[in-house]
């Protein structure tokens, strides 16, 4: 109940950036404690470890296609910055 009261009251906190990365922070504590306790990865037997790690690598390895793709666009096609032909043809 404390990780969702946080959630909540960060919604209405003036962070900034900063509001991402505690929202964020919240989110993997979350997930962790999922994994513990409602997965049983505090004493896992061997198999459920190992499909828990691979889906934690296929997970980086998502995340890193995704960072990389937006890392080699160019700066005229990256995300927000097209703007429509009717509005920029005014």
């Amino acid at each position: 109940m404390a990780l969702l009261a946080a959630t909540v009251a960060t919604a209405y906190l003036p962070l900034g950036g900063g509001n991402l990365v505690l929202s964020l922070g919240i989110a993997v504590a979350k997930a962790a404690l999922v994994a513990v306790i409602f997965m049983q990865l505090r004493r896992p037997n061997p198999l459920l470890r190992l499909a828990a790690a691979a889906a934690l690598v296929f997970l980086t390895f998502l995340f890193s296609l995704i960072y990389a793709d937006v890392l080699t666009r160019a700066p005229s096609t990256q995300p927000g910055t097209v703007m429509p032909r009717s509005i920029a043809d005014r």
